[in-house]
Parts: structure tokens; C-alpha cells; sequence
């Protein structure tokens, strides 16, 4: 029984262990709802993380490749899009690479954690 056990738990990390690493966004309507305020800037060198949209959750990680979903309770953090980058927790521009995407000012890191 010990064994079922012990392998069942280890057969769990195995597969979920790479999405714990994973940024599942959704982006909300409410300001007071989002876990993190964001400005998407013009230019990479003024974000804070460059940023690249995956197409699956798999390949989603949090040094800047996120999947947006359409559901809350599967996203790890809400976000919400500001309209001014004073208003912002977080400046973001949008690479068009999944190489590309980058923290640029590593301070920032533990808001998406």
C-alpha cells in the first residue's frame, strides 16, 4: 500500500511539476480584482518584462511567456491593463519571440510569483 502511495505522489510531481512554473494570465475588467496592475510600453527598453503570447499553458513559464485564458479559476494571476504606466505594478511589452521574452528589471519578479 506504502508503495501505491509513494508512486502515485511521485507520478504527480512528474506531471504537474512544469506547470507550477507556468504563467496562466487572465486579464480582468476590474481594477480591484487583478493580483497585478500592467501598462504595455512602446519600447522594450522601457519595460520591466518583455513579454511573449504561447498558444498552450505548456509552454507558458514566468520569465515571460504567458498564456492568457479565458478562465479565471485557471489562471494563476489576474492582471488588469491600466491606462497610464504611473497607475502600473508592472510595464510589459509584447515581443514577437518566445527567445525574446525577458525580465529586463528583475526587482519586479516576485509579482508574478
Amino acid at each position: 500500500m506504502r508503495m501505491i502511495i509513494a508512486f502515485t505522489t511521485v507520478l504527480f510531481f512528474v506531471i504537474f511539476s512544469p506547470l507550477a512554473e507556468a504563467q496562466v494570465v487572465y486579464s480582468t475588467d476590474s481594477r480591484y480584482d487583478a493580483d497585478i496592475k500592467i501598462y504595455v510600453v512602446d519600447s522594450k527598453y522601457q519595460a520591466d518584462l518583455a513579454v511573449y503570447k504561447v498558444d498552450s499553458k505548456y509552454q507558458a513559464d514566468k520569465d515571460g511567456r504567458w498564456y492568457f485564458t479565458d478562465s479565471r479559476y485557471e489562471a494563476e494571476k489576474k492582471v488588469y491593463f491600466v491606462d497610464s504606466k504611473y497607475e502600473a505594478d508592472l510595464l510589459i511589452y509584447f515581443v514577437d519571440s518566445k527567445y525574446q521574452a525577458e525580465w529586463i528589471d528583475k526587482s519586479k519578479k516576485h509579482l508574478v510569483y
